[in-house]
């Protein structure tokens, strides 16, 4: 590269870094705190006794397990509005990323409580404990400690998906390259750099979770 190239790439890293900080990193946090209430309600619905609310739930996972992201994405953004429902960029993203993270980790959460044992549930029966009560108390519990490699994985899944937002002009990293790229033609140097952006944020969520694993596995009962 030439000396032109390195200033336009010095110069692109603060703004390139901030659609990361006030676009990619909140998209993501926002559409996966969202999705993980989806996931453990969907997830709790596929366990329910009452059959209609359990098909209602697997048909929902199998929806959005079955279409693409960027499909559900043009559906909440473009469809929506001719049926009168207009949303702006942003909120769209995290309508459509909330919903495909829950139907995601709704299976990750439904293996999780059904690895705990059954003799637990007994055990919080035979002191009193309600259904409600077991869930807090004893079972979410232990199947956060089963959960949490496979949700970490899906958050920065997701952190890398954000980049489809770009697509509906949501401001973030892959939007600010765009926009930065699109003068100068310098495409190839500018997604390298956003690439780059992107490998250290999940490089970053990887160290993370690993030590959030550690931490847990404290607690794992041998």
């Amino acid at each position: 590269m030439g000396q032109g190239d390195w200033e336009l790439l010095l110069h692109s890293i603060v703004p390139m870094l901030l659609g990361t900080v006030t676009g990619t990193i909140p998209l993501a946090v926002i559409s996966f705190a969202i999705g993980l209430v989806i996931a453990l309600l969907v997830a709790l619905a596929r366990l329910s006794s009452v059959p209609v609310l359990a098909r209602l739930a697997q048909f929902y996972v199998s929806v959005i397990r079955g279409t693409p992201l960027l499909v559900q994405l043009y559906l909440i953004v473009y469809a929506l509005p001719s049926l009168g429902v207009v949303i702006d960029p942003f909120p769209s993203a995290v309508v459509a990323f909330s919903l495909n993270v829950g139907g995601y980790a709704a299976e990750t959460i439904r293996a999780a409580i059904l690895a705990v044992p059954r003799g637990q549930w007994e055990a919080a029966s035979t002191v009193g404990m309600g259904y409600s009560l077991t869930l807090r108390r004893v079972v979410l519990p232990q199947a956060l400690r089963v959960a949490v490699p496979p949700l970490s994985n899906t958050f920065i899944s997701l952190v890398k998906d954000t980049s489809l937002a770009s697509s509906v002009m949501v401001t973030e990293l892959l939007r600010k390259a765009q926009e930065i790229a699109a003068p100068s033609f310098a495409f190839l140097q500018l997604y390298t750099l956003a690439a780059l952006i992107y490998w250290l944020v999940c490089t970053v969520l990887s160290v993370a979770q690993q030590r959030l694993e550690r931490r847990l596995g404290r607690y794992t009962t041998v």
